[in-house]
């Protein structure tokens, strides 16, 4: 079979195909699901305050290469790192997990 010939996963869900996936598989693309809506909200949350990618850094105690690796779904979101970040941006976080679905991260100013 030449390249050509390749269907990609979500060709073949949209043919009705069916799609079968490694259990390792599966949990690389939740992970990745993960990193991007965390490197999302993070990049969303900067930018309407204004900040730089230094400027945050700067205020959590990390790196810019640090930062921009989250912005750029190259890290797995931990407790401690959200909080991290939060503190760092003044906002509050809001995780909405479905399963099947997709995860929404958000960071947002603090209620009054």
């Amino acid at each position: 079979m030449n390249h050509s010939q390749w269907k990609t996963r979500r060709t073949r869900e949209l043919l009705g195909e069916q799609v079968q996936e490694s259990p390792e598989m599966a949990a690389e693309r939740l992970e990745f699901r993960y990193s991007w809506a965390f490197g999302q909200a993070l990049y969303d949350r900067r930018t309407a305050l204004g900040l730089s990618q230094t400027d945050v850094a700067r205020r959590a105690n990390m790196t810019e290469d640090e930062i921009e690796c989250i912005e750029g779904a190259g890290t797995v979101p931990t407790l401690p790192l959200l909080e991290k970040l939060a503190v760092a941006l003044e906002a509050e976080l809001d995780i909405h997990v479905v399963p099947g679905a997709d995860t929404k991260l958000r960071f947002h100013a603090p209620a009054a």
